[in-house]
Protein backbone atom coordinates (compact mmCIF):
# COMPACT_ATOMS: atom_id res chain seq x y z
CA UNK A 1 0.00 0.00 0.00
CA UNK A 2 2.98 2.35 1.18
CA UNK A 3 4.78 1.64 -2.40
CA UNK A 4 1.98 2.26 -4.41
CA UNK A 5 1.27 5.54 -2.67
CA UNK A 6 4.68 7.12 -3.21
CA UNK A 7 4.49 5.48 -6.90
CA UNK A 8 1.40 7.44 -7.86
CA UNK A 9 2.90 10.44 -5.96
CA UNK A 10 5.85 10.13 -8.25
CA UNK A 11 3.81 9.43 -11.40
CA UNK A 12 2.13 13.02 -10.49
CA UNK A 13 5.42 14.88 -9.41
CA UNK A 14 6.06 13.73 -13.42
CA UNK A 15 2.91 14.66 -14.84
CA UNK A 16 3.23 18.01 -13.06
CA UNK A 17 6.64 18.35 -14.37
CA UNK A 18 5.34 18.03 -18.03
CA UNK A 19 2.54 20.32 -17.60
CA UNK A 20 4.77 23.27 -16.34
CA UNK A 21 7.00 22.59 -19.26
CA UNK A 22 4.35 22.83 -21.84
CA UNK A 23 2.46 25.61 -20.45
CA UNK A 24 4.11 28.34 -22.48
CA UNK A 25 3.36 26.69 -24.88
CA UNK A 26 -0.31 26.09 -24.85
CA UNK A 27 -0.46 30.02 -23.29
CA UNK A 28 1.25 31.33 -26.47
CA UNK A 29 -1.38 29.47 -28.46
CA UNK A 30 -4.30 30.25 -26.74
CA UNK A 31 -3.31 33.95 -25.20
CA UNK A 32 -6.95 35.00 -24.46
CA UNK A 33 -6.87 33.96 -20.87
CA UNK A 34 -3.32 33.86 -20.44
CA UNK A 35 -3.74 35.54 -17.05
CA UNK A 36 -6.36 33.08 -16.22
CA UNK A 37 -4.76 30.54 -17.41
CA UNK A 38 -1.56 30.66 -16.10
CA UNK A 39 -2.66 31.43 -12.35
CA UNK A 40 -5.29 28.37 -12.65
CA UNK A 41 -2.31 26.07 -14.04
CA UNK A 42 0.17 27.14 -11.19
CA UNK A 43 -1.94 26.67 -8.28
CA UNK A 44 -3.50 23.49 -9.86
CA UNK A 45 0.35 22.45 -10.49
CA UNK A 46 1.43 23.70 -6.76
CA UNK A 47 -1.74 22.02 -4.73
CA UNK A 48 -2.76 18.42 -6.32
CA UNK A 49 0.46 16.48 -4.95
CA UNK A 50 -0.86 17.87 -1.66
CA UNK A 51 -4.34 17.05 -2.52
CA UNK A 52 -3.78 13.49 -3.71
CA UNK A 53 -1.88 13.21 0.05
CA UNK A 54 -5.03 14.37 1.88
CA UNK A 55 -7.15 12.12 -0.64
CA UNK A 56 -5.17 9.06 0.21
CA UNK A 57 -4.83 9.43 3.97
CA UNK A 58 -8.64 9.58 3.97
CA UNK A 59 -8.88 6.76 1.80
CA UNK A 60 -10.39 8.76 -0.71
CA UNK A 61 -8.38 8.23 -4.18
CA UNK A 62 -8.43 11.05 -7.14
CA UNK A 63 -10.47 9.10 -9.42
CA UNK A 64 -10.32 9.68 -12.70
CA UNK A 65 -7.37 12.27 -12.22
CA UNK A 66 -5.51 10.64 -15.44
CA UNK A 67 -8.80 11.29 -17.79
CA UNK A 68 -9.61 14.78 -16.03
CA UNK A 69 -5.71 15.76 -16.95
CA UNK A 70 -6.44 14.54 -20.80
CA UNK A 71 -4.77 11.11 -20.41
CA UNK A 72 -7.21 9.06 -21.68
CA UNK A 73 -8.20 6.81 -25.11
CA UNK A 74 -11.16 7.72 -27.27
CA UNK A 75 -12.22 5.43 -29.93
CA UNK A 76 -12.34 6.93 -33.50
CA UNK A 77 -15.41 9.39 -32.76
CA UNK A 78 -15.26 11.57 -36.30
CA UNK A 79 -16.43 15.06 -36.36
CA UNK A 80 -20.22 14.22 -35.73
CA UNK A 81 -20.32 14.83 -31.86
CA UNK A 82 -22.75 15.94 -29.59
CA UNK A 83 -21.22 16.04 -25.79
CA UNK A 84 -23.14 16.14 -22.76
CA UNK A 85 -22.09 16.81 -19.64
CA UNK A 86 -23.53 16.13 -16.59
CA UNK A 87 -20.94 16.48 -13.28
CA UNK A 88 -22.77 14.25 -10.98
CA UNK A 89 -25.51 11.79 -10.26
CA UNK A 90 -28.30 14.03 -10.41
CA UNK A 91 -27.60 15.73 -13.20
CA UNK A 92 -26.65 12.34 -15.03
CA UNK A 93 -29.76 11.33 -14.54
CA UNK A 94 -31.79 14.19 -15.84
CA UNK A 95 -30.34 13.89 -19.26
CA UNK A 96 -31.15 10.20 -19.37
CA UNK A 97 -34.14 10.97 -21.67
CA UNK A 98 -32.51 13.85 -23.50
CA UNK A 99 -29.81 11.28 -24.70
CA UNK A 100 -32.15 8.41 -25.65
CA UNK A 101 -34.36 11.36 -28.10
CA UNK A 102 -31.29 12.45 -29.59
CA UNK A 103 -29.44 9.19 -30.18
CA UNK A 104 -33.30 8.44 -32.21
CA UNK A 105 -33.41 12.06 -33.61
CA UNK A 106 -29.62 12.48 -34.76
CA UNK A 107 -27.97 8.41 -36.02
CA UNK A 108 -25.53 9.92 -37.79
CA UNK A 109 -24.13 11.76 -34.50
CA UNK A 110 -22.06 10.18 -32.17
CA UNK A 111 -22.48 10.24 -28.68
CA UNK A 112 -20.12 11.59 -25.93
CA UNK A 113 -21.34 11.76 -21.66
CA UNK A 114 -18.66 13.20 -19.52
CA UNK A 115 -18.72 13.44 -15.75
CA UNK A 116 -17.48 15.09 -13.10
CA UNK A 117 -17.64 12.70 -10.02
CA UNK A 118 -16.27 9.02 -9.47
CA UNK A 119 -20.46 8.78 -8.32
CA UNK A 120 -21.62 10.66 -12.17
CA UNK A 121 -19.52 7.83 -13.87
CA UNK A 122 -20.66 5.21 -12.58
CA UNK A 123 -24.29 5.81 -12.98
CA UNK A 124 -23.21 7.08 -16.70
CA UNK A 125 -21.80 3.70 -16.99
CA UNK A 126 -24.90 2.08 -15.89
CA UNK A 127 -27.62 3.96 -17.63
CA UNK A 128 -25.75 4.58 -20.98
CA UNK A 129 -22.89 1.88 -21.93
CA UNK A 130 -25.29 0.90 -24.47
CA UNK A 131 -26.80 3.99 -25.38
CA UNK A 132 -23.67 6.27 -26.29
CA UNK A 133 -20.21 6.10 -28.45
CA UNK A 134 -17.86 7.03 -25.04
CA UNK A 135 -18.45 7.88 -21.31
CA UNK A 136 -15.06 9.99 -20.10
CA UNK A 137 -14.80 12.26 -17.14
CA UNK A 138 -14.85 16.43 -17.96
CA UNK A 139 -11.03 17.68 -18.15
CA UNK A 140 -9.70 19.84 -15.81
CA UNK A 141 -10.29 23.42 -16.77
CA UNK A 142 -6.28 24.52 -17.35
CA UNK A 143 -5.20 24.23 -21.35
CA UNK A 144 -3.05 21.43 -21.22
CA UNK A 145 -6.17 19.02 -20.43
CA UNK A 146 -8.79 21.18 -22.35
CA UNK A 147 -6.52 20.94 -25.42
CA UNK A 148 -5.97 16.67 -24.60
CA UNK A 149 -9.66 16.48 -24.52
CA UNK A 150 -10.55 18.38 -27.52
CA UNK A 151 -7.71 16.59 -29.32
CA UNK A 152 -9.61 13.02 -29.26
CA UNK A 153 -13.18 14.38 -28.89
CA UNK A 154 -14.39 17.03 -31.43
CA UNK A 155 -17.76 17.95 -30.72
CA UNK A 156 -19.80 19.83 -33.14
CA UNK A 157 -22.06 20.51 -29.78
CA UNK A 158 -21.66 20.50 -26.23
CA UNK A 159 -24.52 20.78 -23.75
CA UNK A 160 -23.87 20.94 -20.24
CA UNK A 161 -26.65 20.16 -17.77
CA UNK A 162 -27.41 22.67 -14.92
CA UNK A 163 -24.64 25.43 -14.18
CA UNK A 164 -21.32 24.81 -14.54
CA UNK A 165 -18.92 27.96 -15.98
CA UNK A 166 -15.26 27.08 -17.18
CA UNK A 167 -13.62 29.98 -18.51
CA UNK A 168 -10.92 27.61 -20.05
CA UNK A 169 -13.47 25.13 -21.32
CA UNK A 170 -15.95 27.92 -22.70
CA UNK A 171 -13.00 29.74 -24.59
CA UNK A 172 -11.54 26.76 -26.39
CA UNK A 173 -15.19 26.00 -27.86
CA UNK A 174 -15.16 29.62 -29.28
CA UNK A 175 -11.91 29.46 -30.96
CA UNK A 176 -12.66 25.98 -32.25
CA UNK A 177 -16.32 27.16 -33.08
CA UNK A 178 -18.43 24.71 -31.29
CA UNK A 179 -21.62 25.11 -30.15
CA UNK A 180 -21.63 25.57 -26.55
CA UNK A 181 -24.87 25.41 -23.81
CA UNK A 182 -25.91 26.08 -20.83
CA UNK A 183 -29.03 23.38 -20.15
CA UNK A 184 -31.45 22.98 -17.40
CA UNK A 185 -29.55 25.78 -16.15
CA UNK A 186 -30.26 26.56 -12.97
CA UNK A 187 -28.84 28.44 -9.38
CA UNK A 188 -28.90 28.05 -6.38
CA UNK A 189 -29.35 31.20 -3.87
CA UNK A 190 -25.26 30.92 -1.93
CA UNK A 191 -23.55 29.93 -5.98
CA UNK A 192 -25.87 33.48 -7.16
CA UNK A 193 -24.21 35.24 -4.30
CA UNK A 194 -20.87 34.09 -4.97
CA UNK A 195 -21.07 34.63 -8.65
CA UNK A 196 -22.93 37.85 -8.16
CA UNK A 197 -19.92 39.06 -6.79
CA UNK A 198 -17.55 38.21 -9.52
CA UNK A 199 -20.52 39.02 -12.34
CA UNK A 200 -17.61 41.11 -14.52
CA UNK A 201 -15.30 37.64 -14.40
CA UNK A 202 -18.45 35.36 -14.80
CA UNK A 203 -19.37 37.92 -18.17
CA UNK A 204 -16.53 37.19 -20.14
CA UNK A 205 -17.87 33.48 -19.48
CA UNK A 206 -21.34 33.80 -20.13
CA UNK A 207 -20.61 35.62 -23.85
CA UNK A 208 -19.27 32.57 -25.57
CA UNK A 209 -22.09 30.39 -24.65
CA UNK A 210 -24.84 29.83 -28.02
CA UNK A 211 -27.09 29.96 -25.70
CA UNK A 212 -28.32 29.76 -22.16
CA UNK A 213 -31.56 27.87 -20.89
CA UNK A 214 -32.76 27.80 -17.94
CA UNK A 215 -35.28 26.16 -15.57
CA UNK A 216 -37.36 29.12 -14.93
CA UNK A 217 -37.46 32.84 -15.06
CA UNK A 218 -36.13 33.38 -11.64
CA UNK A 219 -33.10 31.44 -12.44
CA UNK A 220 -33.04 33.55 -16.46
CA UNK A 221 -33.04 36.88 -14.20
CA UNK A 222 -30.50 35.49 -11.83
CA UNK A 223 -27.74 34.64 -14.86
CA UNK A 224 -28.55 37.94 -16.72
CA UNK A 225 -27.83 39.83 -13.55
CA UNK A 226 -24.03 37.88 -13.35
CA UNK A 227 -23.77 38.77 -17.18
CA UNK A 228 -25.65 36.32 -19.22
CA UNK A 229 -26.85 38.17 -22.58
CA UNK A 230 -30.10 39.16 -22.62
CA UNK A 231 -30.53 37.94 -26.03
CA UNK A 232 -29.11 34.39 -25.65
CA UNK A 233 -30.60 33.31 -22.54
CA UNK A 234 -34.26 31.59 -22.69
CA UNK A 235 -36.32 29.63 -20.22
CA UNK A 236 -36.45 25.94 -21.30
CA UNK A 237 -38.61 24.60 -18.07
CA UNK A 238 -37.35 21.29 -16.18
CA UNK A 239 -35.70 18.19 -18.18
CA UNK A 240 -36.29 15.88 -15.09
CA UNK A 241 -39.98 16.29 -15.69
CA UNK A 242 -40.29 14.56 -18.70
CA UNK A 243 -41.46 12.02 -17.63
CA UNK A 244 -44.59 9.61 -18.87
CA UNK A 245 -46.99 7.73 -17.10
CA UNK A 246 -47.59 4.04 -17.47
CA UNK A 247 -50.50 2.60 -19.63
CA UNK A 248 -49.69 -0.63 -17.87
CA UNK A 249 -52.82 -1.23 -15.30
CA UNK A 250 -52.32 -2.81 -12.12
CA UNK A 251 -54.18 -4.79 -10.07
CA UNK A 252 -53.31 -5.57 -6.69
CA UNK A 253 -56.62 -5.81 -4.58
CA UNK A 254 -56.71 -1.95 -4.36
CA UNK A 255 -60.61 -1.55 -4.49
CA UNK A 256 -61.29 1.30 -2.13
CA UNK A 257 -58.43 1.07 0.19
CA UNK A 258 -55.80 4.09 0.94
CA UNK A 259 -52.01 3.12 -0.36
CA UNK A 260 -49.11 4.60 0.95
CA UNK A 261 -46.24 3.56 -0.75
CA UNK A 262 -42.77 3.65 0.37
CA UNK A 263 -40.89 3.80 -2.52
CA UNK A 264 -36.98 2.76 -2.81
CA UNK A 265 -36.40 2.24 0.60
CA UNK A 266 -32.94 1.73 2.67
CA UNK A 267 -31.94 1.01 5.63
CA UNK A 268 -33.14 2.40 8.40
CA UNK A 269 -36.55 3.25 6.97
CA UNK A 270 -38.20 0.17 6.63
CA UNK A 271 -38.86 0.02 10.41
CA UNK A 272 -39.52 3.37 10.54
CA UNK A 273 -42.15 3.25 8.07
CA UNK A 274 -43.49 0.12 9.38
CA UNK A 275 -43.73 1.68 13.06
CA UNK A 276 -45.88 4.62 11.90
CA UNK A 277 -47.59 2.58 9.40
CA UNK A 278 -49.13 0.16 12.40
CA UNK A 279 -50.08 3.68 15.04
CA UNK A 280 -51.94 4.93 11.77
CA UNK A 281 -54.03 1.35 10.85
CA UNK A 282 -55.07 1.66 14.19
CA UNK A 283 -56.89 4.58 13.26
CA UNK A 284 -57.11 4.43 9.74
CA UNK A 285 -58.44 0.61 8.86
CA UNK A 286 -59.27 1.69 4.87
CA UNK A 287 -55.01 1.91 4.70
CA UNK A 288 -52.73 -0.15 3.23
CA UNK A 289 -48.99 0.09 2.49
CA UNK A 290 -47.23 -0.79 -0.43
CA UNK A 291 -43.50 -1.43 0.63
CA UNK A 292 -40.35 -1.47 -2.15
CA UNK A 293 -36.90 -1.60 -0.96
CA UNK A 294 -34.71 0.04 -3.15
CA UNK A 295 -32.99 -3.70 -3.30
CA UNK A 296 -34.63 -6.46 -3.05
CA UNK A 297 -31.87 -8.87 -1.82
CA UNK A 298 -32.41 -7.00 1.42
CA UNK A 299 -35.61 -8.09 1.99
CA UNK A 300 -34.75 -10.93 4.11
CA UNK A 301 -33.06 -8.35 6.70
CA UNK A 302 -37.05 -6.71 6.60
CA UNK A 303 -38.50 -9.89 7.42
CA UNK A 304 -38.12 -10.02 11.17
CA UNK A 305 -39.29 -6.43 10.81
CA UNK A 306 -42.34 -7.45 9.34
CA UNK A 307 -43.03 -10.25 12.00
CA UNK A 308 -42.31 -8.39 14.77
CA UNK A 309 -45.01 -5.55 13.76
CA UNK A 310 -47.38 -8.60 13.63
CA UNK A 311 -49.07 -6.94 10.41
CA UNK A 312 -49.93 -9.59 8.08
CA UNK A 313 -48.24 -9.22 5.21
CA UNK A 314 -47.77 -11.06 1.80
CA UNK A 315 -45.01 -10.68 -1.55
CA UNK A 316 -46.02 -9.38 -5.14
CA UNK A 317 -44.12 -12.18 -6.58
CA UNK A 318 -46.73 -14.55 -5.06
CA UNK A 319 -49.94 -12.69 -6.30
CA UNK A 320 -50.85 -11.66 -2.54
CA UNK A 321 -53.32 -8.93 -2.56
CA UNK A 322 -54.33 -6.32 -0.38
CA UNK A 323 -58.07 -7.78 0.01
CA UNK A 324 -55.95 -10.38 2.64
CA UNK A 325 -52.73 -8.44 3.65
CA UNK A 326 -52.70 -4.87 5.11
CA UNK A 327 -48.56 -4.84 3.56
CA UNK A 328 -47.53 -6.16 0.67
CA UNK A 329 -43.85 -6.29 -0.24
CA UNK A 330 -42.98 -5.23 -3.73
CA UNK A 331 -40.33 -7.73 -4.87
CA UNK A 332 -40.71 -8.14 -8.58
CA UNK A 333 -38.27 -5.57 -10.61
CA UNK A 334 -39.59 -3.16 -12.66
CA UNK A 335 -43.09 -2.60 -11.40
CA UNK A 336 -42.40 0.47 -8.87
CA UNK A 337 -43.02 3.48 -11.45
CA UNK A 338 -46.53 1.88 -12.64
CA UNK A 339 -47.52 1.18 -8.53
CA UNK A 340 -47.66 4.91 -8.19
CA UNK A 341 -50.70 5.41 -9.95
CA UNK A 342 -52.53 3.76 -7.59
CA UNK A 343 -51.14 5.11 -3.91
CA UNK A 344 -53.30 7.54 -1.91
CA UNK A 345 -49.56 9.13 -1.20
CA UNK A 346 -45.67 8.06 -1.23
CA UNK A 347 -43.12 8.68 0.95
CA UNK A 348 -39.60 8.21 -1.41
CA UNK A 349 -36.83 6.20 0.17
CA UNK A 350 -33.16 7.05 0.73
CA UNK A 351 -34.02 10.12 2.32
CA UNK A 352 -33.31 9.19 5.75
CA UNK A 353 -29.42 7.98 4.95
CA UNK A 354 -26.39 9.81 2.53
CA UNK A 355 -27.97 8.21 -0.38
CA UNK A 356 -29.14 11.14 -1.66
CA UNK A 357 -33.16 10.53 -2.24
CA UNK A 358 -34.56 9.12 -5.28
CA UNK A 359 -37.11 10.88 -7.61
CA UNK A 360 -40.38 11.93 -6.41
CA UNK A 361 -41.59 12.59 -10.08
CA UNK A 362 -42.51 9.19 -10.68
CA UNK A 363 -45.57 10.01 -8.46
CA UNK A 364 -45.82 13.29 -8.94
CA UNK A 365 -46.91 12.62 -12.71
CA UNK A 366 -49.93 10.34 -11.25
CA UNK A 367 -50.66 13.74 -9.27
CA UNK A 368 -49.81 12.04 -5.86
CA UNK A 369 -48.07 14.33 -3.59
CA UNK A 370 -44.92 12.84 -2.10
CA UNK A 371 -43.19 12.68 1.35
CA UNK A 372 -39.08 12.90 1.90
CA UNK A 373 -36.69 12.66 4.48
CA UNK A 374 -33.36 15.74 4.34
CA UNK A 375 -30.97 13.84 2.07
CA UNK A 376 -32.29 15.32 -1.39
CA UNK A 377 -29.11 16.19 -2.81
CA UNK A 378 -29.60 14.19 -6.16
CA UNK A 379 -32.56 15.64 -6.31
CA UNK A 380 -32.57 19.16 -4.57
CA UNK A 381 -34.40 21.35 -7.51
CA UNK A 382 -36.78 18.98 -7.78
CA UNK A 383 -38.02 18.92 -3.94
CA UNK A 384 -37.45 22.87 -4.01
CA UNK A 385 -40.36 23.33 -6.79
CA UNK A 386 -42.64 21.10 -5.05
CA UNK A 387 -42.12 21.75 -1.48
CA UNK A 388 -43.20 25.28 -2.78
CA UNK A 389 -46.51 23.89 -2.81
CA UNK A 390 -48.51 20.77 -0.89
CA UNK A 391 -47.42 19.18 -4.06
CA UNK A 392 -43.94 17.82 -1.94
CA UNK A 393 -42.99 17.56 1.91
CA UNK A 394 -39.38 17.25 2.94
CA UNK A 395 -39.38 16.14 6.58
CA UNK A 396 -36.35 16.10 8.97
CA UNK A 397 -37.63 13.65 11.15
CA UNK A 398 -39.37 10.29 11.61
CA UNK A 399 -41.65 12.58 14.13
CA UNK A 400 -42.56 15.25 11.17
CA UNK A 401 -43.03 11.94 8.84
CA UNK A 402 -45.95 10.50 11.48
CA UNK A 403 -47.51 14.17 11.69
CA UNK A 404 -47.68 14.76 7.64
CA UNK A 405 -48.75 11.58 6.73
CA UNK A 406 -51.61 12.19 9.30
CA UNK A 407 -52.60 15.41 8.02
CA UNK A 408 -52.90 13.53 4.53
CA UNK A 409 -55.16 11.29 6.03
CA UNK A 410 -57.05 13.41 7.77
CA UNK A 411 -57.74 16.71 6.01
CA UNK A 412 -59.59 15.66 2.61
CA UNK A 413 -59.12 19.35 1.60
CA UNK A 414 -55.80 19.25 1.88
CA UNK A 415 -55.23 16.54 0.34
CA UNK A 416 -57.28 17.33 -3.03
CA UNK A 417 -54.84 20.86 -3.10
CA UNK A 418 -52.01 18.86 -2.75
CA UNK A 419 -52.71 16.52 -5.73
CA UNK A 420 -54.16 19.48 -7.69
CA UNK A 421 -50.76 21.48 -6.75
CA UNK A 422 -48.70 17.60 -8.24
CA UNK A 423 -50.71 18.52 -11.17
CA UNK A 424 -49.96 22.49 -11.94
CA UNK A 425 -46.22 21.93 -10.93
CA UNK A 426 -45.63 18.94 -13.50
CA UNK A 427 -47.62 20.57 -16.30
CA UNK A 428 -45.68 24.01 -15.74
CA UNK A 429 -42.52 22.77 -15.99
CA UNK A 430 -43.18 19.94 -19.31
CA UNK A 431 -41.38 20.36 -22.42
CA UNK A 432 -38.09 20.98 -21.63
CA UNK A 433 -36.62 17.96 -23.78
CA UNK A 434 -38.33 19.43 -26.77
CA UNK A 435 -36.77 22.80 -26.28
CA UNK A 436 -33.39 20.69 -26.80
CA UNK A 437 -33.93 18.81 -29.56
CA UNK A 438 -35.42 21.59 -31.64
CA UNK A 439 -32.27 23.76 -30.56
CA UNK A 440 -29.73 20.75 -31.78
CA UNK A 441 -32.06 20.48 -35.13
CA UNK A 442 -31.77 24.51 -35.56
CA UNK A 443 -27.56 24.24 -35.89
CA UNK A 444 -26.59 20.60 -36.35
Amino acid sequence: MFYSLVYNFLVMITYSIILILLLLVAMAMFSELFLYGLVSTLIFIILLPFYYIVRAISGKFLYGWKEKLGFFKAPDLGSKVIMYHGVSVGEVIALENLIKKTKEVFPDYKIVVTTGTKTGQEIAIKKYSNIVDFITYFPFDIPISVHAFFAQVKPSVVLIAETELWPIFASFCKLKNIKLYTINGRMSDSTYRLYRMCRYFFKKILVKYTKILTQSEFDRTKLISIGAPEDKTFVMKNLKFDVKRSDEKVEIGQGSYRIIIAGSTHKPEEEMIIKIFKEKLQKYSDIKLLLVPRHTNRIPQILPLLDNSQINYGFRSKNDTFAEKDIIVLDTMGELGKMYSICHFAFIGGSFNNTGGHNPLEATVYSKPTITGPSIHNFRDIYWLLSRSKAGKIVKTPEELSNYMETLLSDNEFYEQACKDCETIFNDQQGALDVVIEELKQVL
